[in-house]
């Protein structure tokens, strides 16, 4: 995209998104879908190359505006995450924005720390993510909220800045955790079979229709577990949905393990449960969502109309299979196939 058609689109964000206007958008950081025009100011350089699991925080400041005003927030900056944080793999590594230390937060009152994700290799996989965490607010409210946003990176040592780049300001874990009156559960190898069985159910259906295989609730790989308390039966909540084939980022290859040839193809990983009636309010809770779920994609202004066309089509092909009952069988039985690969351990989870 050239500079002047960045421009543009940067002027039309700040009017208009999502049939929201700008000043909607500011009454707090998740109360609207409006794309939020922020600036992240520091030595942005440093910050980026620090690649290392144990990266530490850099001195940072937010700003964005209000009305005509301009906010600046203090805040302290690190790199986050696995795949995405290794250079190889990502042109911008995703961050964690820490304000537990500034007491000017303005719309982000309230907020301890928040995720950002960062364009990987191009800002319209981006989009395509938000629009899954989208999808899955409309199935479940136990899940993360999430805000679309055009971040200018200014690092203030070289006086430089990049044209604003697609981002999602993601809720982080704990806050989730405390709106639901939950305490997070860390302890892995807890079986999937363990957890509130209809929550799972929701959660493993969903990542069958964005064709996402990348999730272990074994090993916390792209998954969360919230309960009452720490002896309660816990909760999945899913995140990190870049692999998904809905998203159709590059670089996402399915697990060797699972013999996939592409994230494209659709795999339930759930666990064995012989009996389909058991699915059949999961299954009635996707179809009553089928309009909204659509309206998400036909709706959003900053798809490519092939794009738009090729989830369309995609979408379609889910809801055929769970309306269908020979075809439902054959994909949400296949956990119980001895010679699948349906409950492999995926090599590499273990690690992470």
């Amino acid at each position: 995209m050239s500079a002047l058609a960045h421009r543009i689109l940067s002027v039309l964000v700040a009017v208009q998104s999502f049939g929201f206007s700008h000043a909607q958008s500011m009454k707090g950081l998740f109360e609207s879908e409006g794309v939020l025009n922020l600036t992240l100011s520091g030595d942005i350089r440093e910050l980026m190359q620090e690649r290392d699991t144990d990266a530490g925080y850099h001195a940072m400041t937010l700003s964005y505006s209000d009305n005509g005003a301009t906010n600046v927030v203090p805040l302290r900056a690190r790199v986050r995450g696995h795949f995405r944080r290794m250079k190889g793999n990502c042109t911008y590594p995703p961050l964690l924005l820490n304000f537990s230390d500034s007491s000017n937060l303005a719309m982000f009152d309230g907020l301890d720390k928040i995720k950002l994700v960062t364009p990987c290799r191009g800002e319209k996989y981006v989009v395509n993510e938000y629009l899954v965490y989208k999808l899955y607010n409309l199935v479940t409210d136990k899940s993360l909220k999430a805000r679309l946003a055009k971040v200018v990176y200014h690092d203030t040592i070289k006086n430089k800045s990049t044209e604003p780049l697609f981002g999602i300001l993601l809720e982080e874990d704990d806050a989730l955790a405390r709106r639901q009156n939950n305490v997070l559960i860390e302890k892995k190898s807890v079986r999937p079979e363990q957890t509130n069985r209809q929550d799972f159910l929701k959660m493993s259906v969903f990542e069958y229709l964005i064709g996402n295989t990348d999730w272990s609730v074994q090993y916390l790989q792209n998954i969360k577990l919230i309960a009452g308390d720490s002896s309660a039966i816990p909760t999945t909540v899913a995140y990190d949905f870049d692999h998904a084939g809905i998203v159709r980022a590059p670089y996402a290859k399915p697990a060797e393990e699972l013999a996939l040839s592409s994230t494209i193809i659709r795999r339930y990983r759930g666990y064995c449960v012989e009996d389909m009636a058991v699915f059949n309010d999961v299954f009635t809770l996707f179809n009553d969502l089928k309009p909204k779920i659509y309206d998400v994609y036909t709706s959003c202004a900053f798809l490519d109309p092939s794009y738009k066309k090729m989830t369309v089509k995609y979408l379609d092909d889910f809801y055929d299979t769970i309306n269908d009952p020979k075809r439902a069988a054959t994909a949400f039985l296949y956990p119980c196939e001895k010679d699948g690969t349906g409950n492999v351990v995926i090599k590499g989870l273990r690690e992470n």
